[in-house]
């Protein structure tokens, strides 16, 4: 049986076999039988393996049943979203080159495609049970040559259904890469919550989104931080009471997050536990205590919880660990111009704003961007989610 005969039926030949030697032949077979064929699933698939190879990394092997339930739902809605956001951007740019494909035939060639890198890390993920650092090289090799071939039966199916070149379809592919760092440098950048500082507002295991564009830009917000430009493009102030990531002043090199209690000009003390602002004491209102273990130190201690209220209505939790602590009585730290004071809160298990010698006062330039959603959280080494947690926007 010839290929024009079996093209001419809508594809006999299994195209799970025919795709890894013969991509550009498969994708004219899919796409005239029924090019929504498995697209769905391969691309959940797709989603699901490679937050499966994230975890397993991470030491997750002995999870909880509920644990790998809620990777796989997060991986297929990843995996799926992901199909659809590329599918388009390599849709819009390859009609710019001159491509005739639909987004419907592009989300075919995307999602068939990535069967080789999820061969790879399931191949790697076997292997890499046995252990050992030998064994581990093996598996990043073996993955790495599996999404090599994934690339190259992308882009051997794209020039095939867009009826153009191997070259063009090597542009489409490199301009539909760079989107993702343009969107993280100007719109969202993720970041996780290494310590307790924050607590109770975000815990150690949240991964958040960061907003760039909230306040604007500085050199900051491009990776690695090069010097190209000072001051801030498109500026928009901080509000009092926002959390927000910043570059620290004595090191630049260490993103914080904290939340804005003191703006330019404002007057700011610590009496008793409680926050003064220009003389002013913050509302707060005690709420039940909290129990639980190393939010402030190694023993598992009752915690006094507040809540705290902003002229604005902004209100958010604090914890206070423990009374008269070393930083709950300060001077008056005057904000200069230009600058913020930042407070964590976990007011006693914080380095922030009130500790000039290691964070002072923030300069408006090394905000890096404002708190958004809580994308992911899980509490390092519990193999748990909280799955509570997901979808939260931070205030």
């Amino acid at each position: 049986m010839t290929d024009s005969t079996e093209s001419q039926r809508g594809g006999t030949i299994n195209p799970f076999g025919t795709l890894w030697l013969r991509p550009g032949q498969t994708i004219e077979r899919i796409v005239a039988a029924n090019p929504r064929q498995l697209v769905l699933v391969l691309a959940a698939l797709g989603g699901v393996v490679g937050l499966i190879a994230g975890a397993a990394g991470g030491g997750s092997l002995s999870a909880s049943p509920m644990f790998w339930l809620g990777i796989v739902a997060l991986g297929a809605v990843f995996g799926i979203v992901a199909l659809y956001f590329n599918g388009a951007v390599m849709s819009w740019i390859a009609r710019r080159l001159g491509g005739r494909a639909s987004a419907l035939e592009v989300r075919a060639a995307l999602a068939w495609s990535g069967v080789p890198a999820i061969a790879g890390i399931l191949i790697a993920l076997a292997i890499g049970a046995a252990g050992g650092p030998a064994v581990q090289t093996v598996t990043l090799l073996i993955a790495a040559v599996f999404g090599l071939w994934s690339a190259i039966v992308l882009l051997v199916m794209l020039g095939t259904i867009e009826h153009f070149g191997f070259g063009r379809a090597v542009v489409v592919w490199l301009l539909t890469l760079a989107l993702p760092l343009v969107f993280r440098v100007l719109l969202f950048q993720p970041f996780n919550v290494p310590s307790n500082a924050m607590t109770p507002t975000l815990l150690i295991g949240d991964y958040f989104f960061l907003s760039k564009y909230a306040y604007g830009y500085t050199h900051y917000s491009l990776p690695y931080s090069p010097p190209l430009f000072s001051g801030r493009i498109f500026a928009s102030e901080p509000r009092r009471g926002d959390v927000v990531v910043f570059r620290l002043p004595k090191n630049d090199a260490i993103d914080y997050v904290k939340r804005v209690v003191g703006l330019p000009g404002d007057h700011i003390q610590m009496k008793e536990g409680q926050l003064y602002i220009n003389g002013t004491p913050v509302k707060r209102e005690q709420l039940a205590n909290f129990v639980g273990a190393d939010l402030c130190g190694p023993d598992t201690r009752t915690i006094k919880r507040w809540r705290e209220t902003l002229e604005d209505g902004t209100s958010y939790e604090t914890f206070d660990c423990i009374d008269n602590g070393f930083y709950d009585n300060t001077p008056v730290y005057n904000v200069p111009a230009g600058h913020y004071f930042m407070m964590g809160d976990n007011r006693d298990n914080s380095t922030d704003s009130r500790v000039i010698a290691q964070v002072g006062y923030v300069p408006f330039e090394n905000i890096v961007g404002r708190v958004g959603m809580i994308f992911f959280s899980s509490p390092p080494g519990s193999g748990q989610l909280r799955f509570t947690r997901l979808g939260t926007i931070v205030k």
